[in-house]
């Protein structure tokens, strides 16, 4: 019922419609850039270099969160949308292998405007999205992404196979114009943010302090952090899984994934009643236990212990990630929601790069089945970790002393 007054409010409905129209292209985009410079160069390492670009500007996000605190949230996320919609039809003339450069260029602005659109929806959420509403929002949010990853990417491979890249490029550029509007239309009473009063690097170094003094959020990040680690690095092993233990085509692969996606839609849907009636640190516990399971039982030769894995992981991962969004809104106050959201998105997924060449390499060497019962293992003390007390948090003095409350604990 709180998901449906969610929808029923018109800021965060259109809010969320924004997000999945641009959900639908990014994630289309994703897929058919790699097919697009293995189609054009013939190098395998080249087309893994795509997710590198987009994934690299992520390593910026403490600063580029202090440009988006440093300016109005909504017509940042109108410009950049719109920004993007200009460029992405530019790849229309990427054709032949010696101009696969652009494209690259092209993913790491990419990477740059998703750091960028991130930070400032944080702030927009908590301008337009009620306080008690936001979990379910977010986890509404999640669900319309994951939604999007299970269907878009056939739209994505069907246009390049029948178009070519450069379809899919104007797709992209599309969703990106139609989101821009949305954002547009989206009502937000933001004050213009005060004159700065110190340098840039002091600016910056403000959302790393807040996430390092304030105890839940230090917990529930590193927690957050871990679980992106070890999704890594059991996603690198799914191959082996599917071949070496299920005896199965490599096709098999999507089932699972498709599995996984099917879960964290319906993982996304629960999270906002669950979040409200639970603690952060036990509800994130919670999905890092499920993930932790269900990465182990893949270790196992039956392929239903597989699939009830991959829905296990779909659910109890995105739970995780969930509940640090939420609390990074509910605990940060609005002038520094900006660069400690950058920041947090930061410390989450960036180990997600060292887990894949980790895993990668792990693979070679060791058997799958000990690596999933590791990566299994180390979830659960990692929930175990999350359910540890954190002292209360006190009252904040100052100017935001009414703007954040003070942390809960069971």
């Amino acid at each position: 019922m709180t998901a449906i007054r969610v929808l029923r409010d018109r800021n965060a409905g259109m809010y969320l419609g924004g997000v999945l129209v641009s959900g639908f292209g990014s994630s289309a985009m994703m897929l058919a850039a790699g097919i697009w410079v293995k189609s054009l160069t013939g190098s395998s390492s080249l087309a893994a270099l795509v997710g590198f670009c987009l994934w690299a500007p992520t390593l910026t996000g403490p600063l580029l969160g202090t440009v988006a605190d440093r300016v109005r949230r909504r017509p940042l996320l109108v410009w950049v949308n719109a920004a993007m919609a200009a460029l992405l039809p530019l790849l229309l003339v990427v054709r032949t292998a010696d101009l696969v450069w652009i494209l690259f260029a092209v993913l790491v602005l990419y990477g740059t405007a998703s750091v960028l659109c991130d930070a400032a929806e944080a702030a927009v959420i908590t301008a337009t999205v009620p306080r008690e509403l936001r979990g379910d929002f977010n986890g509404l949010r999640m669900t319309a992404n994951e939604a999007m990853k299970l269907l878009a990417p056939l739209a994505g491979a069907g246009l390049f196979v029948r178009f070519g890249g450069g379809s899919v490029a104007v797709l992209d550029a599309v969703t990106f114009a139609l989101a821009a509007a949305v954002f547009a239309m989206v009502r937000v009473r933001e004050e213009p943010p005060s004159p700065a009063t110190s340098s840039w690097r002091e600016q910056t170094a403000a959302g790393v302090r807040h996430l390092r003094r304030h105890r839940l959020l230090r917990r529930l990040v590193a927690v957050g952090s871990a679980a992106m680690l070890l999704s890594a690095l059991g996603s690198s092993a799914i191959y082996a899984v599917v071949d070496a233990g299920l005896h199965r085509s490599p096709a098999f692969v999507g089932v699972l994934y498709a599995v996984q996606g099917a879960g964290s839609v319906v993982g996304g849907v629960a999270a906002g009643a669950l979040l409200r009636r639970m603690p952060e640190r036990v509800f994130a516990a919670t999905g890092m236990l499920l993930f932790a399971l269900g990465i182990a039982v893949r270790a196992t030769p039956w392929v239903s212990a597989a699939l009830a894995g991959g829905a296990a992981i779909g659910v109890g991962l995105p739970w995780v990630l969930i509940t640090v969004l939420t609390a990074v809104q509910r605990e940060t106050p609005p002038d520094l929601i900006g660069r400690v959201a950058a920041t947090a998105n930061t410390l989450v997924f960036a180990p997600t790069a060292v887990g894949g060449v980790t895993g990668a390499a792990l693979v070679a060497v060791v058997d799958h089945r000990l690596l999933l019962t590791a990566v299994g293992a180390a979830g659960i003390l990692a929930a175990a970790y999350c359910l540890l007390k954190v002292p209360t948090e006190p009252k904040p003095a100052g100017p935001h002393a009414d703007e954040q409350a003070p942390t809960l604990t069971a």
